[in-house]
């Protein structure tokens, strides 16, 4: 587990360079913010994973179906 100390500072604070880069988090990277048992849980949002989580069984099928003629009549121009 990779720690760091952290100083609030105008109402604000900074993640570590080391903590980013093992997480991924860039520049507009999004992440939820919450409070679980006296903790700050910081954890990068997947906005993609999200909408589509939703969509499985039939519906994800048909999307595919749609993206798959989509690239074909593209490769065609």
């Amino acid at each position: 587990m990779q720690r760091e100390v952290v100083k609030v500072r105008r109402r604000t604070s900074s993640i570590p360079k080391g903590i980013r880069d093992a997480l991924g988090i860039r520049d507009g990277t999004l992440l939820e913010v919450r409070v679980e048992e006296g903790r700050i849980i910081l954890e990068p949002l997947d906005l993609w994973d999200k909408v589509w989580r939703c969509c499985t069984g039939s519906a994800e099928e048909e999307l595919d179906k749609e993206e798959e003629a989509f690239w074909r009549r593209r490769a065609k121009l």
